[in-house]
């Protein structure tokens, strides 16, 4: 398989890095799903999800698999009036990849990145290697310096 420009990136700051590769479910892109998929628990399967700024600055959320991203939590932090997320249809254009395959690292540009307070302290999280079918597997304090994010609290909290 070839190496994805997410791969490249960690490799490029020397970062361990395994891939796990499975069989896309395009009728079921899910990040609990694809956990099954992947085999790893849904709790440390990390997604990317993309939005953009009232300033018009494109931003990175990276937040547990089964979690709800709060918008307004993530607007006070970036100090945004406000942020939308990026329409799936955009994500192309906006990052260079698609959806099921956002990964937080080799975007077409660097975007600041969010993540979900909690990551670093995980020895094992999965990310999307930035193609669909492919997940890579790192420690999260490795992922919270790839990326070069800020770690908070940005998920709905439970009732």
């Amino acid at each position: 398989m070839a190496k994805t420009l997410a791969m490249r990136a960690l490799e490029a700051l020397e970062i361990f890095y395994r891939v796990r590769t499975y069989e896309v479910d395009e009728n079921n892109l899910d990040a609990v799903h694809t956990a099954e998929l992947v085999g790893v628990d849904p709790e440390r399967l990390y997604k990317t999800l993309v939005a953009k700024g009232a300033s018009g600055t494109i931003l990175m959320a990276v937040i547990p698999g089964p979690a709800t991203l709060d918008l307004k939590r993530w607007a006070r932090v970036a100090e945004e009036k406000r942020v939308d997320l990026v329409p799936w249809r955009d994500l192309p254009n906006v990052t260079g990849y698609v959806r099921g395959g956002v990964s937080p690292l080799g975007a077409k540009r660097t975007f600041p990145v969010y993540l979900q307070q909690g990551v670093e302290t995980l020895d094992e999280v999965s990310v999307s290697a930035g193609k669909r079918g492919v997940q890579m597997i790192l420690s999260g304090a490795d992922l919270v310096r790839a990326t070069g994010g800020l770690l908070c609290d940005i998920i709905q909290s439970s009732p």
